[in-house]
């Protein structure tokens, strides 16, 4: 299932990138922040109350920083904001008070038909003044004092957004399909990726709708199984007003990246590995998504980078957060390489789609319990009653334990790299979920 999107807009300095650590940091408990990641994420998975959704920080989408306190660039992402997201979070400054860029963004959202929450931020000091009449002036019925920095009243607030988001739809109508996202910076290749995909032999071709506001995907087979290129804004015939609109057009890709199995990451062989080709394969990790990094346009670079092992070599530190992402290397323009990257897809598909059985999983993570015990904390040491594979389209596993508390994260890795030595899951990451010994339902078969 997709994730709904939820969408924080607003002026600079009002607080949208505190509140968008703050969203996600609840999944926390899950997922343990991963290092090589930057700080100045665009996407993130909330969970409250037992539901996911994905959280945009729109402030992430400043790539010119010359226009980033313009009034255009700020309207120009919330009208994307507006036309991808299921909910927008208007964060506005409530001690401040509303300026006329607050305004011009309100006035956007009241024309809009997504639903709107306020969230009046910095409210965190009693018997301050704060300019709440003015918030309540522009007429949205959600109104909140929050404070992002402190948390206070962002209970509230998570509360009511799951009241207004709807449920997540179907990925693909197909189980069977694999679905592809073909993401990446603007000119890496994506769209010569995709026309030389389908230029494939043994690719047949049909057009097929996605879902209600998304444009349409392209439908194949190859080798007979059934694959889905899930579209982005690179892939999309060129408009004057879509130009206008590209530099902010990551959040189009997002909600491609949420209707996939898998991402099809495109580097650029000659310019190398930029900070947002590793914010893309954070956003993968995030949502729980397989990952396949292709590195194009190796027709330009020297002979000896043009092999799919020396990228390994080369992209193993810059993306160590994701070490369990296969490389192609290809030309779209030759055609060198490309017949490579739907097995090599493919593949990530099948292993996310692994059940493993109870037994042999619980075999294997008792002997390496055994073979290196958990370091003990405090007196305490972790203790592994039970685990089982949940059902999720993301590789996750339960762990009913004595302490969820003890796990540490050097340990986790250690499990993990237990579970693919053992059981694949090649090119999809793998979730570790703790829970308390008294939470578990019934007793091993």
């Amino acid at each position: 299932m997709a994730h709904p999107i939820v969408a924080i807009v607003g002026r600079p300095n009002v607080g949208k990138s505190t509140l968008f650590n703050r969203l996600i940091g609840w999944r926390k408990a899950i997922v343990d922040p991963t290092a090589g990641l930057t700080r100045d994420r665009l996407y993130g998975v909330a969970e409250w109350r037992g539901r996911e959704f994905s959280v945009v920080d729109t402030a992430g989408l400043e790539l010119d920083g010359r226009q980033a306190d313009s009034r255009a660039a700020i309207e120009a992402q919330t009208r994307v904001a507006v036309d991808e997201a299921q909910a927008i979070v208007f964060m506005v400054d409530v001690r401040a008070g509303l300026t006329a860029i607050d305004r011009d963004v309100a006035e956007l959202l009241r024309r809009s038909r997504r639903p709107v929450v306020v969230a009046a931020n910095k409210a965190d000091r009693p018997g301050q003044e704060y300019f709440r009449h003015e918030i309540l002036e522009l007429g949205f019925r959600d109104v909140l004092l929050v404070s992002a920095d402190h948390g206070i009243g962002v209970d509230d607030l998570l509360d009511r957004l799951l009241e207004l988001l709807p449920d997540a739809p179907p990925v693909v109508a197909d189980p069977e399909a694999a679905s592809l996202a073909i993401m990446g910076r603007p000119n890496v290749g994506k769209s010569s990726l995709l026309n030389a995909l389908l230029g494939d032999e043994r690719a047949l071709v049909a057009a097929a709708p996605g879902t209600t506001r998304d444009p349409v995907d392209t439908v194949l087979t190859f080798d007979g199984l059934p694959v889905v290129l899930v579209d982005t804004a690179g892939i999309r015939r060129r408009s004057a007003a879509r130009d206008r609109l590209e530099r902010f057009s990551l959040l189009r890709g997002i909600k491609a990246m949420e209707r996939s199995d898998a991402v099809l990451l495109v580097l650029d062989a000659a310019e190398g590995v930029l900070t947002q080709d590793q914010h893309v394969a954070g956003y993968a990790l995030e949502a729980g998504k397989g990952l396949v990094i292709v590195v194009n346009k190796i027709d330009l670079v020297p002979a000896e980078r043009r092999r799919a092992a020396a990228w390994r070599k080369e992209l193993a530190e810059p993306f160590k957060f994701v070490p369990h992402a296969p490389v192609v290397a290809v030309s779209a323009k030759t055609g060198e390489g490309v017949g490579g990257i739907l097995p090599a897809a493919l593949e990530v598909v099948g292993q996310r789609r692994v059940r493993v059985p109870t037994n042999e999983l619980n075999r294997v993570l008792r002997e390496a319990f055994l073979s290196r015990p958990p370091p003990s904390f405090k007196g305490r040491r972790l203790t592994l009653r039970f685990a089982t594979q949940a059902e999720s389209e993301t590789p996750t596993i339960v762990l009913f334990v004595n302490d969820t508390n003890l796990l540490h994260f050097s340990y986790r890795r250690y499990l993990e790299k237990a579970l693919r030595a053992r059981f694949g899951f090649a090119g999809n990451p793998i979730r570790i979920v703790l829970r308390a010994e008294s939470s578990r339902r019934s007793p091993p078969a």
